[in-house]
């Protein structure tokens, strides 16, 4: 494809995110990132990737970080000092820019579409699905029962929620936030990839 076109999902846990982005990037010859963009910071920050495992769209992590040894901070200390999630957040948007700059990329969450809001060829998808479509879909893949499915959902999204309308200033899963939303359990999640692909190229004229 001629025309880079950089793909940005949001995603409610359970609706099939992960998979319809990883459908997308093969469908437009795309790079996929999901926690492969906290490979990109560690290396452009200095940091381990550990640290950024662990402020991985969450707020609050920064008072666990300080009772962990230095081993979680790779040779280049020098950030140690003022160590912040604001920095942090600007490690991981450079990686995206500079990931974004080389060819066309899909990125699942971590604000990207915020970050990513002034590149003309940028496109920002949210899935959503009922609980009970998500309820089930993650206790198929994790094996966990109703009630810790449940649980893992809703504790999941509040932290997905407080770090992005943090970041963004803007309102998580809110329809106006995004250039198209889209329930993936009315046809299923591959004819949702299907419609977002056909969405997507006559937004650019592919």
């Amino acid at each position: 494809m001629d025309k880079n076109i950089i793909i940005c999902i949001g995603r409610q846990l359970g609706s099939g995110g992960h998979d319809i982005g990883r459908m997308l990037a093969l469908d437009f010859g795309a790079k996929y990132y999901d926690r492969e963009l906290m490979n990109l910071a560690a290396k452009e920050s200095g940091f381990s990737e550990k640290v950024f495992e662990m402020h991985d769209e969450r707020k609050g992590f920064l008072k666990s970080l300080f009772n962990i040894q230095s081993p979680h901070l790779s040779g280049n200390s020098l950030y140690k000092s003022n160590i912040s999630q604001e920095s942090l957040f600007q490690f991981q948007s450079d990686a995206m820019l500079k990931a974004a700059s080389q060819g066309s990329c899909v990125f699942v969450g971590r604000c990207a579409d915020y970050v990513l809001r002034d590149l003309p060829n940028m496109v920002s998808i949210f899935i959503t699905a009922p609980m009970e479509f998500r309820i089930r879909q993650v206790m198929n893949k994790e094996g966990l029962n109703k009630t810790a499915a449940m649980k893992k959902i809703e504790h999941g999204e509040n932290q997905r929620a407080t770090y992005y309308n943090y970041y963004t200033g803007k309102k998580w899963g809110y329809a106006t936030s995004y250039d198209l939303c889209i329930d993936s359990s009315v046809l299923g999640i591959p004819a949702t990839e299907k419609l977002v692909a056909d969405f997507i190229r006559k937004r650019f004229s592919l």
